[in-house]
């Protein structure tokens, strides 16, 4: 009887990578995403959709309907506003975080566990580094389209009330960047449904809560500590404040917030895609 051939000699070698950063990054994080948009080509777009239409939902029913009856409210610093104002840079934060959210969470989870792609992808010359950023910036892209199309809506309504609120793209960029860092991170430790579970857990009470729909003065002093650690919740200030013209200079702590976001989400992204496939 012959002996069966070995899973070694049936398994793709990866091609041998020099150096630290060789062995990391391989420069073509370009292929990853042409893959990806070839991909999203077969999907359902009513899928893709989705994420926009529901705080474009909120923002009717809560904005121009509870609106009518809360009248203006005040902004961190002080400032009143109408409450469709008020709430519609937080639901554009929300947007953003949404097409994040779900590039780098669900679909990362279903190529990782069910279609062995990252595995496939790294026994070419690709690195983590490159299939990280790669995925982080598909998810990226969705969450800028979704914000782009949300700021559209706001700009109809008549709810951007300063000059400032053209920087708000950027800083929605930054926002999707930073949750979309952060969430393949969290999703590659990830090993069922059941625990995936657990992001959707954590994302409705930061939505809820961020003061998206009430400033955050209304909660008691404790909650305010925690809803402030929240990421959420610097994204809807940073926002609120370009939109509506109440800067300050806390909107840079915002910044440095997601910024030590998207690195920690960068760093365990790249190490946990390495210790997974290739060590």
């Amino acid at each position: 009887m012959t002996s069966s051939p070995t899973f070694a000699r049936t398994r793709p070698q990866s091609k041998p990578r020099s150096g630290t950063i060789g062995a990391l990054y391989a420069g073509n994080a370009r292929s990853v995403v042409a893959r990806g948009l070839l991909a999203t080509r077969s999907t359902n777009y009513w899928v893709v959709l989705s994420g926009f239409f529901e705080p474009v939902f909120y923002l009717l029913s809560m904005g121009l309907g509870l609106g009518t009856l809360v009248g203006t409210v005040g902004a961190s610093t002080g400032q009143q506003v109408p409450y469709a104002a008020f709430i519609a840079p937080g639901l554009l934060a929300v947007s953003a975080m949404n097409g994040a959210i779900y590039d780098s969470t669900w679909n990362v989870f279903f190529k990782m566990q069910y279609a062995k792609l990252y595995e496939g992808m790294l026994t070419t010359s690709l690195g983590p580094l490159d299939v990280a950023i790669g995925e982080i910036s598909l998810a990226l892209l969705r969450g800028g389209l979704y914000a782009g199309a949300f700021m559209i809506v706001m700009q109809v309504l008549g709810l951007n009330l300063a000059w400032t609120a053209i920087l708000a793209l950027p800083a929605v960029l930054l926002i999707a960047f930073g949750f979309a860092s952060l969430g393949m991170a969290v999703t590659s430790y990830m090993k069922s449904f059941q625990q995936m579970d657990w992001i959707a857990f954590v994302m409705l009470p930061m939505f809820l809560f961020s003061a998206t729909f009430y400033p955050l003065s209304v909660y008691p002093p404790v909650l305010q500590w925690i809803i402030q650690a929240l990421p959420l919740w610097h994204g809807v200030e940073l926002v609120r404040g370009l939109t509506t013209g109440a800067l300050s200079l806390a909107m840079l702590g915002h910044v440095l917030y997601y910024l030590v976001m998207i690195a920690v989400g960068m760093v365990f992204t790249t190490r946990r895609l390495r210790a997974l496939f290739l060590d």
